[in-house]
């Protein structure tokens, strides 16, 4: 069955409530669907509450689109919303799975003094705050990299051997669990998931960037879709030299499938800590958990 785009209506809506006044706020946002080859954003708004003293819209290093504001007057509560329209395409995938190049080529074409420099993945090839370079996670990556095996069919292997190994668990961490943790205790949610894969591709020698996004998913039989129901997502993506060309493939072990036309993408980096939703500093307040909804409707349902 060919696929074919699809248009969504993304509702991500964040809040504080403050036990005592917040006198400044200063917030960096990852809420706005970056445009690639498989994506368009069609209609995006962000609308905030208290009104910011200023607001700025940037990129950041990886060119993700970044809004920044700032809030000057005490405050009890914060509401961030991005009402978000995208349009998804099927991935332009460069040939079948089977026909990368082996794995130990691609890493080769890493190393350091190769020529020419591929400065856009080496970036995504080193330890970050929130991903590891040891021997551990190569170690259990071996069995996936066998001598001279496809690189795309060894990463679909990985990403199935997490699948199968880990169970899913949002009560097992918290965003600062260590990935070894990870993988000493083999459960977590999706980012944990995704910094593991991106550990063990990274201390093979390859290069892999952390994913954000939203994932839609559906109501049971016969019911209606929740608002608020949905979640932020992340999975990871690789970088996959062929004799077609140069580009990233996504990969989604919570699920163990390839993302296309159901996975919709906002950001991307070395890790979370690169692409948090909501990022920022107050003055004021005491610390508290955001409450976040995100709905993922797809227009024919609108």
């Amino acid at each position: 069955m060919t696929l074919q785009a699809e248009r969504y209506r993304v509702i991500h809506e964040t809040s504080y409530d403050y036990d005592s006044p917040v006198s400044l706020s200063r917030q960096q946002l990852h809420l706005t669907p970056r445009d690639c080859p498989w994506q368009s954003s069609i209609a995006h708004r962000i609308t905030i509450d208290p009104v910011p003293a200023f607001t700025q819209s940037r990129q950041d290093p990886f060119a993700n689109p970044v809004k920044l504001f700032a809030i000057e007057a005490p405050h009890n509560r914060l509401v961030v919303r991005a009402d978000s329209m995208v349009e998804v395409r099927p991935r332009p995938f460069a040939g079948r799975l089977e026909e990368s190049l082996p794995w130990e080529q691609v890493r080769k074409a890493l190393a350091y003094g190769a020529a020419p420099v591929l400065l856009d993945a080496n970036r995504y090839q080193f330890e970050s705050p929130y991903v590891r370079v040891k021997h551990e996670f190569s170690d259990f990556a071996r069995s996936c990299f066998t001598p001279n095996r496809p690189l795309f069919d060894a990463v679909r292997a990985l990403m199935q051997y997490i699948y199968e190994e880990f169970d899913f668990d949002p009560k097992a961490t918290t965003v600062s669990t260590p990935v070894l943790k990870i993988l000493e205790e083999r459960k977590g949610v999706c980012q944990d998931f995704a910094h593991l894969m991106l550990a063990c591709l990274r201390s093979l020698g390859l290069a892999a960037r952390y994913v954000s996004g939203y994932l839609l998913t559906k109501p049971p039989p016969g019911r209606p879709r929740m608002v608020g129901a949905d979640a932020s997502h992340a999975w990871i993506s690789v970088y996959c030299p062929s004799a077609e060309g140069e580009f990233w493939m996504d990969f989604d072990p919570t699920n163990n499938l390839l993302p296309d036309t159901q996975h919709i993408t906002l950001a991307w980096g070395r890790d979370f800590g690169d692409v948090s939703p909501l990022r920022g500093v107050i003055l004021g307040g005491e610390a508290q958990e955001p409450e976040v909804a995100v709905t993922v409707t797809p227009c024919s349902e609108d």
